[in-house]
C-alpha cells in the first residue's frame, strides 16, 4: 500500500480494517485534489475556478437507505419510530464487504474535526473514493493545523464508497444505496451514492446522539453574531429553502456557520468550518458574499449546470435538481468567525416558508410556543421542487432536522427550553414565503421586509412596540415596524379573498394539530396549550 502526504504513521488504513489497497491519498490540499479529480474525469472546471462535480442519480439525501446498527448500547436510546435498524451482523457483513470493495483502489483520507469547541469535537476522519469528496469534506469540516497530523487518531471513522451496491437481502437494507452507523464502533459506511451531502451529515448525526448524554444541545441551524463580539449571538433553524443561509449571511453582522451547531454551558460553536449553500436562482445581486464563492479556486459546485464553451454556471437551470448546491470554506465569507464560537445567543429565529400564504412574517413567541414550533418544525414543498408535486404541501420535520436526529425529539426539545429560559433567549418564528395568497396566487415574501424585520427583532427594537395576538396560532404579531407596510403584517389583509384565507388557515392550524399527537405525551401541559386552537379561531 502507497501512502502519500501527511498522516499518523501509527494509526493508517490498516486500523480500520482497510488492506491491500493500490494507495492512500492523505490530507491533500486543494490544488492536488483538483488535479487528481480533473485527471479522473470525475469533475470539470467552471469559469472563475470552482470544481463542479455531479452526483448522478442522487441529487440529494437518502433519509430511507439510512440505517443505525441496533445492539444493546443504542437499545433504548435511539428513536427507532424516525430510524431505521439493522443489526450488529448485518452491519459487519456490510463492513467486510466494504473492506472487500475497497481492495486494489485508490483512496482519499482527510483527518479533520467536527466542532469548534475543542472540550466537545470529534476527530473524524473520512476515506473516499472520489477526490471531489475529499475536497468536498474538507471545505465542510474543520482543518486541524498540519503540525498535529502525525499525531491524529480518529474518534469517527466515515467509509464513502459510491462504486459499492448494498444487497437488501444480505445487508438488511432497503436498497443499493446505503448509509449505515454504527455509533458502538463509531463508523459510517456510505455506498450507492455520490451525493456528498452524506458525509457531512453523517458526522451531524453522531454529534445528535452523543452531545446531549454531556449536557450539550446539537441545532440544525445557522448561526450569527454582533462584529464587536459583545455576546449579541443569534440561531436560525429552519428546514431547506427557508433561509437559513441567506438570513444569517449579513454583512453587519459576523457569521459563525450556516448548517450546525452546538449549544454548551459555554456558548454556541459552529459543527463546520465550511458551508454548503443552495445555489438554484442564485443572484450576484441579492446574494454577493455566497455568489462571490462560485467564482473562486475552491469552491465545489453540485449539479450546477456549465455552458460547455465558455464554462460559465447557469444557477437557474434546475434540469438536473431544484438542489444545486456550492461548498467552500468559511473564510471565503469575509465577515465570517476565525474560531466559530460565540457567547449564548440573545435570539433565536425559526423559519418557515409558509406556501399557503397564510402566516405572518413574523410573530414573537414565549418559551413553550417556541418548544411546540421546534417540535413541529413547519416548512412547505413548492409544486415543482418534486417529481409528482402540483401543489404546495406541509412538511413537518421535528427539530427542524428529523432525519439527523438518532434520539427521540424531547431530548432536543427539553434541552433547548431549559437554555431558552436560563438564558432568558427572544424567540421569533419568521414566515419567508407567501404573502397575499398561497403559491400561484400570492407573492414570494420580499427579503427586504424580512431583513427589516430580523434586524428589528435582533437591535431589540421590536420588542418594544405593540403586538397583536394571531386569532389562528396564538402568538404574537407587530402592529407596526419601522420601514415596513402595515398591511403586510397582517396576512388576512393582503387576501382578496378572505372567505379563502379563513380556510386556507383553518386547515394548515388542523395540520399542525394533527401532526403533535405525536408528541402530545412527552411535553408538558403549557406547551400543548401553545398549539393552534380551533376554539380559538372559533372565538
Amino acid at each position: 500500500m502507497t501512502n502519500v502526504g501527511s498522516f499518523n504513521a501509527g494509526h493508517g488504513a490498516e486500523a480500520i480494517g482497510l488492506r491491500r489497497l493500490k494507495a492512500v491519498h492523505w490530507n491533500l490540499e486543494a490544488p492536488r485534489l483538483y488535479e487528481e479529480a480533473l485527471r479522473r474525469d470525475e469533475a470539470e472546471l467552471a469559469r472563475g475556478g470552482a470544481l463542479v462535480a455531479t452526483t448522478g442519480a442522487h441529487t440529494g439525501r437518502s433519509p430511507k437507505d439510512k440505517f443505525v446498527v441496533r445492539d444493546a448500547d443504542t437499545e433504548d436510546q435511539v428513536w427507532w419510530e424516525n430510524n431505521g435498524a439493522i443489526t450488529p451482523e448485518q452491519f459487519e457483513t456490510l463492513y467486510q464487504d466494504f473492506l472487500a470493495h475497497a481492495e486494489g483502489r485508490d483512496l482519499f483520507a482527510q483527518d479533520l474535526y467536527g466542532g469548534a469547541d475543542p472540550c466537545h469535537r470529534v476527530t473524524v476522519r473520512v476515506f473516499t473514493e472520489f477526490a471531489w469528496h475529499s475536497l468536498f469534506i474538507r471545505n465542510l469540516l474543520i482543518r486541524p493545523e498540519r503540525e498535529t497530523l502525525d499525531t491524529f487518531v480518529p474518534e469517527l471513522t466515515i467509509i464513502d464508497l459510491p462504486s459499492f451496491e448494498a444487497q437488501p437481502h444480505r445487508h438488511g437494507c432497503r436498497s443499493k444505496t446505503v448509509i449505515a452507523i454504527d455509533f458502538s464502533r463509531r463508523l459510517v459506511l456510505i455506498g450507492g451514492t455520490a451525493y456528498a451531502g452524506e458525509m457531512k451529515k453523517s458526522v451531524f448525526t453522531y454529534l445528535n446522539y452523543r452531545l446531549p448524554k454531556v449536557g450539550v444541545m446539537p441545532m440544525h441551524c445557522s448561526a450569527n453574531a454582533a462584529l464587536d463580539e459583545a455576546g449579541d449571538s443569534a440561531l436560525f433553524f429552519g428546514l431547506s429553502g427557508t433561509g437559513k443561509t441567506t438570513l444569517s449571511n449579513e454583512s453587519s453582522r459576523m457569521l459563525l456557520g450556516d448548517d450546525e451547531h452546538g449549544w454548551s454551558p459555554d456558548g454556541i460553536f459552529n459543527f463546520e468550518g465550511g458551508c454548503y449553500a443552495k445555489t438554484i436562482r442564485l443572484s450576484r445581486n441579492a446574494e454577493p458574499e455566497i455568489y462571490a464563492t462560485t467564482e473562486r479556486f475552491g469552491t465545489v459546485m453540485e449539479n450546477v449546470v456549465i455552458d460547455p464553451v465558455t464554462r460559465a454556471p447557469d444557477f437557474d437551470d434546475a434540469s438536473r435538481t431544484e438542489n444545486t448546491r456550492c461548498a467552500y470554506p468559511l473564510d471565503f465569507i469575509a465577515n465570517a468567525s476565525a474560531t466559530g464560537r460565540a457567547a449564548h445567543p440573545k435570539n433565536i429565529v425559526m423559519l418557515t416558508c409558509d406556501a399557503f400564504g397564510v402566516m405572518p412574517p413574523i410573530a414573537r413567541l414565549t418559551g413553550a410556543e417556541a418548544m411546540y414550533h421546534f417540535l413541529s418544525g413547519y416548512t412547505a414543498k413548492v409544486a415543482g421542487t418534486e417529481r409528482g408535486l402540483t401543489a404546495p404541501e406541509a412538511t413537518f420535520s421535528t427539530c427542524f432536522g428529523a432525519p439527523f436526529m438518532p434520539r427521540h425529539p424531547s431530548v432536543y426539545g427539553n434541552l433547548l427550553r431549559d437554555l431558552i429560559a436560563k438564558h432568558e433567549v427572544d424567540c421569533w418564528l419568521v414566515n419567508t414565503g407567501w404573502t397575499g395568497g398561497g403559491v400561484g396566487t400570492g407573492r414570494r415574501m420580499p427579503i427586504r421586509v424580512t431583513r427589516r424585520l430580523l434586524a428589528a427583532a435582533l437591535d431589540g427594537s421590536l420588542s418594544q412596540g405593540e403586538f397583536r395576538r394571531d386569532p389562528y396560532f396564538g402568538f404574537e404579531v407587530p402592529v407596526a415596524v419601522a420601514g415596513v407596510e402595515d398591511l403586510v403584517l397582517s396576512p388576512v389583509e393582503t387576501w382578496t379573498n378572505k372567505a379563502a384565507f379563513t380556510e386556507t388557515a383553518t386547515r394548515l392550524v388542523a395540520m399542525f394539530q394533527e401532526n403533535f399527537k405525536r408528541f402530545a405525551d412527552h411535553v408538558d401541559a403549557d406547551v400543548r396549550a401553545a398549539e393552534p386552537s380551533a376554539q380559538a379561531i372559533a372565538a
